[in-house]
């Protein structure tokens, strides 16, 4: 798949690989470094998170520097965050929660949206919106695997990046069930290994995500 030219939807992204890190970006230094490192190790779908006041800056580095990759911003929570961060060079959007004006937003701007769920009243607000790629965060305490067993039922249609307490030991687990595309996490982005500039290390790590299996009855 050409990231650079194709447009994008969001089970694309997710499809992509097991394995979304969510990045937590404190210095512009890291941003490109990082990415080239989890690109290197088969990851190309880099959601950075709106968290910290340089985010945007680490995105727009990323999208300029890095075009084997494709950079997403998370932390989305307004429409006004997901305009900054599709000025920014952000290629898809990542939301905790789910509001039909961030969903709009996305959608006005040609942005593909996973927004977070925890409910299943989110989820039938997403399905109204059109959405049926969404993100279960924070996946661990809103039921984990149970509540990803009990959804399966009433929304067959959905698949699921669980965000929230999934890590390398956890993951295939998450991993095996039928509704579950992907998962996210940030155990791929260790802060010592950033700080240190250890991006070997990243690229192993991004390595070992990439051999977590997915089963091939994911819904589409």
């Amino acid at each position: 798949m050409n990231t650079s030219t194709q447009r994008l939807s969001a089970e694309d992204v997710m499809r992509d690989a097991p394995v979304i890190p969510v990045i937590v970006l404190h210095d512009v230094q890291h941003a490109v470094p990082l990415a080239r490192a989890l690109v290197a190790g088969g990851i190309r779908m880099l959601e950075v998170t709106l968290r910290t006041p340089q985010a945007l800056a680490c995105i727009e580095a990323i999208a300029q520097q890095v075009p084997e990759a494709v950079v997403g911003a998370g932390t989305v929570r307004s429409a006004a965050d997901a305009i900054a961060a599709s000025r920014a060079g952000a290629r898809f959007a990542v939301s905790p929660g789910f509001t039909p004006a961030v969903a709009r937003q996305c959608r006005d701007l040609d942005l593909p949206l996973l927004p977070g769920v925890a409910t299943g009243s989110e989820i039938m607000q997403a399905q109204e919106e059109g959405f049926k790629a969404l993100k279960f965060f924070p996946a661990l305490q809103a039921g984990g695997l149970s509540m990803l067993k009990a959804w399966q039922g009433p929304f067959g249609d959905v698949i699921f990046c669980p965000t929230g307490g999934i890590h390398a030991g956890n993951a295939q687990e998450f991993l095996a069930q039928p509704n579950v595309a992907c998962v996210g996490g940030s155990w791929l982005v260790p802060g010592d290994a950033m700080a240190r500039g250890d991006w070997s290390a990243i690229t192993s790590l991004a390595r070992a995500a990439c051999e977590l299996k997915r089963p091939g009855s994911v819904a589409a």
